[in-house]
């Protein structure tokens, strides 16, 4: 237990919720804003993007004792369903029992913040933080941003208040802050695959569900009631874009054409499309995270990502995991708990957001790549055989807490294997052999 503080925590999201738990049981008093209603009594639909956790984020909900309530929630997917125009093929993600999960994030966010009340954090819903002052970790909220403001005073504050944080907004205006935004040329929008009648899935549900078109795609994820929700990315203008798809038969076409499959399980697709938002999708980085020992940001108001390797909120989750080792290693010392989670996290971030932009072309492209399709299997029989010798990028990222940053060094390094390995005479019909196997092994070794 540390020194009880009065700390608050501006945004009510996954981040913001497990923090305050994690806050409470250090021994602190919690008090959570946020700008909007509570979620747990408006209906929360028609943005979102289905949540794949992964080792990383159940460490940090299991570090807290809240992992198995999370648990009951969420529903394994141990493959990925690749759905090319004429065929549907299935690659498993890991070794055997190796699963992500799928949550809705309303879902999911509902029961965080009941998790955290239960722990004993104080919720202030409706609540416009406006400006802080970075000194003194004061508030202001009120309103409008250019009304009267009320003043609330704490001795430390938290921004887990998103890829906008009002927190981050003031700390850019301090000397030698970093900042940039990347925003794609692409968005995404919201539809739904509804269940059966008998509230079975009408795919199968232990599978991530993909439709790669190049530079558009689609994808599925299960939820509890039978259901899928489905994603579109495409581009914002060009010939395959949202601009061009300007009406119902338009829309009926398209998918009719790219996605033939879809359009049976899809009964309110044209419905869903035009009701539903596009939303941005962006990258977001920056430096210093942290004021002295009265200001941290966290999640996506230090490090927003774009979603194609479903890290955003493991990421996010594992920054609390960080901060939490740091508080046990550093006791009261907040200004060296700080220092120290901002230089441990800031590498790792930036690595995951490279990593995740370089996981939309694999995704949308590469999926329906035989060359590459060869290369998982190649490199998920090597790694069978020879598990101590190659951990594939992707297991390093989502079934390991290994830091990111070594996850994408190491996967650049082992790509560069691949290649060579793939221009060998013949490999798709010996890919699997002894020979293949020395090959790479001796690439290891000369390394």
């Amino acid at each position: 237990m540390q020194t009880s503080l009065k700390i608050a925590v501006v945004g009510s999201g996954l981040v913001g919720s497990l923090l305050a738990i994690y806050l409470k049981k250090a021994g602190h008093t919690v008090h959570v804003y946020d700008r909007s209603p509570d979620i747990r009594k408006i209906n929360f639909s028609g943005r979102s993007i289905n949540l794949a956790m992964s080792n990383r984020g159940w460490k940090a909900l299991d570090g807290v004792g809240v992992g198995d309530s999370v648990r009951e929630i969420a529903i394994p997917m141990d493959k990925r369903a690749i759905h090319l125009v004429d065929k549907l093929n299935f690659q498993n993600y890991g070794q055997e029992g190796e699963s992500i999960y799928s949550i809705s994030r309303g879902t999911l966010n509902r029961k965080m913040i009941d998790l955290a009340e239960q722990a004993g954090a104080e919720f202030l819903f409706d609540q416009k933080i406006w400006d802080v002052t970075l000194s003194d970790a004061t508030l202001h909220i009120g309103e409008t941003e250019r009304g009267e403001w009320e003043e609330k005073k704490y001795d430390m504050v938290f921004g887990a208040d998103g890829a906008f944080s009002r927190i981050r907004h003031r700390m850019q205006r301090q000397s030698m802050f970093n900042y940039s935004q990347e925003f794609l040329n692409m968005g995404y929008k919201e539809l739904n695959i509804p269940a059966n009648t008998d509230a079975t899935h009408k795919l199968d549900k232990n599978s991530f569900h993909i439709w790669p078109r190049g530079e558009y795609m689609l994808i599925a994820l299960p939820n509890l009631d039978g259901s899928f929700t489905c994603t579109l990315f495409m581009p914002f203008e060009g010939e395959n874009s949202f601009a061009s798809l300007t009406d119902r038969k338009m829309v009926e076409d398209f998918f009719t054409k790219n996605f033939p499959d879809s359009i049976e399980v899809i009964p309110k697709l044209a419905e869903d499309f035009f009701k539903n938002p596009t939303s941005t999708l962006v990258t977001m980085k920056c430096f210093p995270w942290t004021y002295e020992d009265k200001i941290a940001l966290i999640g996506d108001a230090c490090h927003a990502i774009v979603p194609f390797y479903g890290q955003g909120m493991n990421a996010g989750f594992e920054d609390i995991t960080v901060l939490n080792e740091m508080i046990e290693e550093y006791g009261d010392d907040w200004k060296k708990i700080f220092s120290e989670y901002q230089l441990s996290r800031k590498p790792n971030a930036d690595a995951i957001a490279e990593l995740s932009y370089r996981n939309f072309m694999e995704m949308s492209t590469k999926t329906a790549d035989e060359k590459f399709l060869l290369q998982k299997k190649i490199e998920k029989a090597f790694s069978d055989k020879y598990p101590e010798k190659w951990i594939p990028l992707y297991s390093r990222v989502t079934f390991s807490d290994r830091p990111y940053a070594e996850a994408l060094a190491i996967g650049d390094f082992q790509n560069g294997i691949m290649e060579e390995i793939l221009k060998t005479d013949n490999i798709e019909n010996i890919w699997n052999t002894p020979e293949i196997d020395n090959k790479i092994l001796q690439l290891l070794q000369n390394a």
